[in-house]
């Protein structure tokens, strides 16, 4: 789609703490020599869609357009851009800057930037303007920044590999989690989690799935492909377990009993938390005798997005989604409160936009 006239672009904001989202008129930043811009197709909805427009975090800036799961087509490059031409199929996600120079920026993990990555929408851009992100009708981006979407790949699935994807992909290679034979247990089947279990499968792994729904399990078993599941607020279900799991990736935000779910692992075996709850606390019993780990971590960096995102054209691997016009964005904000969603929305942005 392209910008509205005047170089002025399009978007849905937030103008209070209401998180109310309507439509609003901005300008953009010119296209630098090292920028690309892109025309946005397709954005999916992130629980931080919920959070930043609503103040949660007491910092949120308005007018506030939301939105760090970013599918598009390149419309413009600068004089300076090798990797990008007009026309390729490109993705945005949770960053848009960083300082490129510390040690961990030199590592190509600009999410972990000693001075702070800059977020898509709500951060400070390289301008000095506030950042706004993909309920809009395009973007602006330092290349480094823009991942290529393989051809065949659909864009509007592309999306949520750019938050939900990376976000459970990073922690699971980082810790090793692709060795085929071992096993892992997803907690949470929500948009993080039912990617966990497909990319647990396309590792090679046995996927048990932990919930406190039995309404998921037809779902977890019969449509993503998992080998167990499990009712986590059943003791005797998860007694049954101990000691029997490589791996534990918990996707959820909601408190859960940390000591319940460390006794599932073996000995050396790794929790990671991707999830927000409100507090992660457990006895060092359940951890030190058998060397057990807790890890946290948040999205990724840019260069295993791009490897992300290729490994899920290689195998494949597609988010399940539902695809909305931005005019239904408040109520699909409401439902996904209330995880009424299999298991992201996407915001149907080029054909919606107007």
């Amino acid at each position: 789609m392209a910008a509205a006239a005047n170089g002025e672009c399009l978007g849905w904001a937030a103008r209070d703490p209401s998180g109310f989202l309507s439509p609003y008129e901005f300008n953009r930043r010119s296209v630098g020599s090292d920028d690309v811009s892109i025309s946005i197709i397709y954005c999916g909805i992130c629980y931080a869609d919920v959070i930043w427009p609503r103040n949660k975090l007491g910092t949120s800036k308005y007018p506030l357009v939301p939105g760090h799961e970013i599918s598009g087509v390149v419309r413009e490059i600068g004089t300076n851009v090798q990797r990008f031409k007009v026309g390729d199929h490109v993705g945005v996600g949770t960053y848009v800057n960083s300082c490129r120079e510390c040690e961990y920026c030199d590592d190509y993990l600009e999410n972990y930037c000693s001075k702070g990555s800059v977020y898509t929408f709500d951060g400070v851009d390289s301008d000095g303007t506030i950042t706004k992100g993909g309920y809009s009708s395009y973007i602006v981006v330092h290349e480094r920044y823009c991942f290529n979407i393989p051809e065949k790949y659909p864009l509007e699935l592309a999306a949520p590999l750019l938050c939900a994807g990376i976000t459970v992909y990073s922690p699971m290679m980082r810790h090793n989690m692709n060795q085929p034979g071992k096993s892992l247990g997803v907690v949470g089947l929500g948009g993080l989690g039912h990617l966990a279990v497909k990319f647990g499968k396309a590792f090679g792994l046995k996927v048990t799935v932990f919930s406190t729904s039995i309404s998921k399990k037809e779902e977890s078993l019969n449509v993503l492909g998992a080998d167990d599941f499990v009712i986590s607020s059943d003791e005797k279900a998860m007694a049954a377990w101990t000691k029997s799991l490589d791996f534990i990736i918990n996707t959820a935000s909601g408190d859960i009993s940390f000591d319940s779910y460390l006794q599932l692992l073996k000995t050396t075996g790794i929790l990671v938390l991707v999830g927000f709850p409100s507090e992660v606390k457990f006895s060092p019993v359940n951890l030190s005798p058998v060397a057990r780990s807790v890890s946290g971590s948040i999205t990724g960096g840019t260069k295993e997005i791009q490897e992300m995102l290729n490994f899920c054209a290689t195998h494949k691997i597609y988010p399940d989604i539902e695809l909305i016009p931005i005019q239904y964005v408040n109520e699909a904000l409401e439902r996904l409160i209330k995880k009424d969603v299999k298991y992201r929305f996407v915001i149907d942005v080029a054909n919606s936009l107007k």
